[in-house]
């Protein structure tokens, strides 16, 4: 058994697929018509065949207050790896992006937090 995909919950699946494709740097892996939405999935460039990241629609009722309260938390919804987490920081920074934890160092692992824009906490950590 292997992780094969795993979601993170939009807003709004065309702004979402443009920040995680222009800002964060992953490409589009599928992206084909269902309806009102779209089976959408990312993955890193370093790893074309890897894991992919849907970006799933949070058109559930569920979804949206749940986002809601771990935003209103700084609880991230889930977390990328990163080479080094300061110098992602800064590209990202550079590009726009809010920050809800600036890089902080806890014993061998570096972490940042970041807004996707839909919705989202997203852990940058780097060990």
């Amino acid at each position: 058994m292997k992780i094969a995909m795993t979601s993170v919950l939009v807003d709004d699946q065309e702004k979402a697929l443009r920040f995680y494709t222009d800002v964060l740097g992953f490409v589009t892996k599928h992206d084909v018509p269902m309806g009102e939405h779209r089976w959408l999935t990312v993955v890193s460039p370093e790893a074309p065949d890897g894991v992919e990241l849907v970006l799933e629609p949070d058109a559930h009722p569920a979804v949206r207050p749940f986002k809601a309260a771990l935003v209103a938390d700084g609880i991230p919804f889930t977390a990328f790896a990163v080479e080094d987490v300061h110098a992602e920081h800064a590209r990202l920074v550079a590009a726009g992006v809010t920050f809800t934890q600036a890089p902080l160092t806890m014993g061998p692992v570096t972490t940042a937090v970041l807004d996707d824009t839909c919705g989202n906490l997203i852990q940058l950590a780097s060990m």
